[in-house]
Formats: C-alpha cells, structure tokens, sequence
C-alpha cells in the first residue's frame, strides 16, 4: 500500500485526518489560488485540491496525496482570505445576519487514478457589529481564513446553526474522505 500525504500544512487538516486514524505524511505544496474569470465556486475547489493533489504527487510519485481545499460563498461569490481588516470587516459584516455557504473539494490522487468530492455546508451568522468584527481582527484569527473566520475557534461565536458537515466548514469533510480512502484501499482507525 502506498503511504498517504497531506498535500498541506492545515494544522486543522491535520487535525481532522489523525482523528479518523490514518498515518499519513505532510507536504508543503505551492499553488495559484486565484479564481479563475467566470468559475463557479464548486469548481473553484475542486481545481484547487487536485492542483495541491497533483504537486504533492509530484514531490512524491509512489504516494497517495489528499488535497483540499474550503472556500466561503456568499450570494454567489467566493470569499477567499482576507488582505487587511478592512476586507475581513468587510466579508464579516456582509456575512452578518444571514446564511452563506462554505464550499470544501477534496482530491485524491496516486500515479493510476483521481477522484473528486465536492461538499456543501450552509452556514448562518448571528447578526454582528462593526467593532466585533474589528476586535475579532486583531486576534489574529481571521487573517488565513476564507471568508475571515474560523469555525473552529473563536469565530464560532458568529454561528447560530449549519446544514452540513462541520468537518467540512474546519477544512476536510471527514465522512467523504473517509469514504475515498476506504476506496483506495487505505483502512481507517489503524493501530501503530
């Protein structure tokens, strides 16, 4: 069996692949995250975990590589990291008081094969105040999250309700990977 490879240094990718108990490697990969003119969101992520997939592949051609990546989706536009406080304020007050979606695609990739999963979770905000917003800036969450917040810490005081995969808004739908795993022949809650 190949060794698996997290093709990022998301400590909370990290995080969520040992908590299903699969050892596995980390790469450090570099890609474009830009959008490109016209791509929908699903798309978005599903070109971004397999371009991280695939140079992860590169680095190490007998692995099996993860990518992901997790984008925030609001009316219809992607809302990637914020630049400076004035953009996070910005995303998180548009955000404030209604429903948006966090789009997370993850790949699987080895030599022989690709596979793809796309995962949609509605997310709902309470209503927020521009000095919240600022102060929750200077903690220094929100700088390397899409849509300028983390679910998984201090943001999750934003968050009245979500439809969906919780692992998935973190950064990596547990149950879909889980599952492509089990396809590649790679067994979860292994013992050392």
């Amino acid at each position: 069996m190949s060794p698996l490879v997290l093709a990022s240094q998301s400590p909370r990718r990290r995080e969520l692949l040992q908590q299903i108990g699969v050892p596995f490697d980390t790469l450090k990969v570099e890609v474009d995250e830009t959008a490109l003119p016209a791509e929908a969101p699903a798309d978005y992520v599903e070109r971004l975990a397999q371009d991280k997939a695939r140079a992860g592949l590169a680095l190490r051609p007998s692995a099996t590589v993860l990518g992901s990546d997790t984008t925030v989706v609001c009316d219809g536009a992607i809302l990637g990291k914020p630049a400076d406080e004035a953009e996070a304020v910005a995303m998180l007050m548009r955000l404030s008081g209604s429903s948006h979606q966090v789009v997370t695609g993850i790949a699987l990739v080895r030599a022989d094969r690709t596979e793809i999963r796309t995962v949609v979770t509605e997310v709902h905000f309470r209503e927020l105040t521009e000095v919240e917003c600022r102060r929750y800036w200077h903690t220094g969450e929100p700088a390397d999250k899409a849509g300028a917040y983390g679910i998984q810490g201090l943001g999750a005081v934003f968050v009245d309700r979500i439809e969906g995969s919780y692992s998935a808004v973190v950064g990596l739908p547990l149950s879909e990977t889980a599952s492509l795993l089990t396809a590649f022949g790679i067994p979860l809650w292994q013992q050392d």
